[in-house]
């Protein structure tokens, strides 16, 4: 089944579904609180039936989306790379816009856990911290890449500082992964928590590129403190002096 076609070049403003009341789920006191909690967020999220809709493997598919729609990084023809792919919301998103079914772009992604095929993507299953992993891709891309894509987040323990420092562990690991297989100009994107630790990696991306956002796209919940960093026109190391 193709996915995501239908969702090509989309705006990436919220979706408009309207709802008539919120939806409410009675727990009749078998289900914990948080549990519940969580299942009537997602019911009453506009983005988690808009993706069912279009075919999109997760709502995050809207947060590139919308990323993209504002920075242009997904260019048709270029080379990406999705750390963390699974379940490929952001592999469908990218594989339409670089036409990499139309063979005018190459989309890899890399995780631990099997993902189903994406049609005009190449789905490895592997640590991308592996040894081998930077060469693999490479080899899978057919040259260096035109952008690293990370939406990777351990899981939540509910303690704010650990879960800080888990995603950011991640987001380290993820640019030393980039620094490996980034063309010249190229693009890197990862999630972050804000809570003080993203700031040697921030200040790392300031001196490696030309330029530096940090953007909450629409599609993020409000009441998370996620936000995406991106990073744009990689320089050489001997650019860098």
């Amino acid at each position: 089944m193709r996915r995501g076609k239908s969702g090509s070049r989309r705006t990436g403003r919220a979706p408009t579904t309207a709802r008539p009341s919120a939806v409410r789920v009675h727990t009749a006191g078998r289900r914990k609180a948080s549990s519940t909690q969580w299942l009537e967020r997602q019911l009453n999220d506009p983005y988690v039936s808009e993706a069912r809709r279009l075919g999109y493997r997760s709502r995050a598919a809207f947060k590139l989306i919308q990323l993209d729609d504002r920075f242009h990084f997904l260019k048709p023809g270029a080379r990406i790379v999705d750390l963390g792919c699974a379940p490929g919301g952001w592999t469908q998103v990218a594989t339409v816009r670089v036409k990499a079914e139309a063979g005018k772009g190459r989309v890899v992604g890399i995780d631990t856990l099997a993902t189903d095929a994406v049609p005009g993507a190449l789905l490895l299953q592997q640590d991308f911290l592996d040894a081998k992993a930077p060469e693999a891709l490479r080899a899978a891309l057919g040259g260096p890449a035109d952008a690293v894509l990370s939406d990777m987040a351990a899981p939540t323990t509910g303690h704010n500082a650990t879960d800080h420092l888990r995603v950011m562990a991640l987001a380290d690991a993820a640019y030393a992964f980039a620094r490996e297989v980034l063309a010249p100009g190229g693009t890197f994107v990862t999630k972050v928590f804000q809570g003080g630790a993203e700031r040697e990696l921030l200040e790392t991306l300031k001196r490696d590129f030309a330029s530096l956002r940090h953007v909450k796209p629409p599609a993020s919940r409000a009441e998370s403190s996620e936000v995406y960093v991106v990073a744009q026109g990689f320089r050489a190391v001997a650019e860098r002096g």
